[in-house]
């Protein structure tokens, strides 16, 4: 019995301008950038640094998240597609968007940001940005909550969803098609999202975690990808091709970024005790 079961019946898109939806979605992801760089704009006067910096690091950023995360998303679920149509690629507004790629694509942005502006170590840049980063990733989780995707297999948990699966023919006035009660993955993500943002948070500024190169990068991609790791057990498969394999296409992507994040983790504690022996 589904005491707690919930009919999800959001409309993504919060208002129209002529054929074009402005969606819960997108506002999600802008207030997230916007509260991102409040967040990073203290940091920066919180260790004095140049404020100069603050706009050219919104901005390859941000291209680079867009970028990477579209390409990430044509290229790791539907390459024979999309490089047999390339101009579909630029349909960002279409939706197929993988933080995977989103992550390679700010690993590349930020290269060109320390080459170009700030002069100083890709990972202290890295630091500066997965602080906040949690928070913007549950946040976008939450767009995708709105958005009716990226949900779990039926369960017969209290909590169980039932979103509206031909939610384009919904929308132009047809009878809503509901899927089974389904785990809401979407909130499980935001959750570990957020509390992912809390503990970089502490460990910023109450740790001063910020002085140990690369210790908040690594806490942080093991956090988030180990967290997306485990949650792909429960979720649907995003494209057919996934339907056969022991580990989808998100967990096999999400072991290298937990790797590194243990081996960034490592160094920097290995560096700290190297400092202290010398003290």
């Amino acid at each position: 019995m589904f005491l707690l079961e919930i009919t999800w019946t959001v409309d993504p898109a919060i208002f129209t301008i002529g054929p074009k939806e402005i969606r819960w979605y997108t506002l999600m992801f802008i207030i997230g950038f916007y509260v991102g760089y409040k967040i990073v704009e203290r940091m920066f006067k919180n260790e004095q640094l140049n404020t100069d910096w603050l706009e050219p690091l919104l901005s390859y950023t941000f291209v680079g998240t867009i970028v990477g995360s579209r390409l990430g998303h044509c290229l790791f679920y539907a390459p024979a597609y999309y490089l047999s149509h390339p101009v579909e690629i630029l349909k960002v507004w279409e939706g197929g968007l993988a933080s995977h790629g989103g992550v390679i694509g700010i690993i590349i942005a930020i290269y060109f940001f320390s080459k170009r502006v700030s002069h100083r170590s890709m990972l202290w840049a890295f630091d500066k940005l997965v602080t906040p980063t949690g928070l913007v990733a549950a946040l976008i989780r939450l767009g995708n909550l709105t958005n009716h995707e990226i949900y779990g297999h039926p369960t017969d948990a209290p909590w169980g969803f039932r979103f509206i699966q031909n939610l384009h023919a919904w929308q132009q006035g047809a009878a809503p098609v509901f899927s089974p009660p389904s785990h809401p993955t979407q909130i499980y993500e935001a959750l570990c999202y957020l509390l992912t943002f809390a503990l970089c948070m502490w460990l910023y500024f109450k740790k001063e975690a910020w002085k140990k190169e690369g210790f908040l990068f690594g806490i942080f991609m093991i956090c988030i990808f180990t967290t997306r790791f485990l949650i792909e057990f429960i979720k649907d498969t995003q494209v057919d091709f996934e339907a056969n394999m022991a580990l989808n296409m998100g967990q096999w992507l999400s072991i290298p970024f937990i790797i590194t994040g243990i081996y960034f983790v490592w160094r920097a504690m290995q560096k700290s005790k190297e400092k202290i022996q010398k003290t």
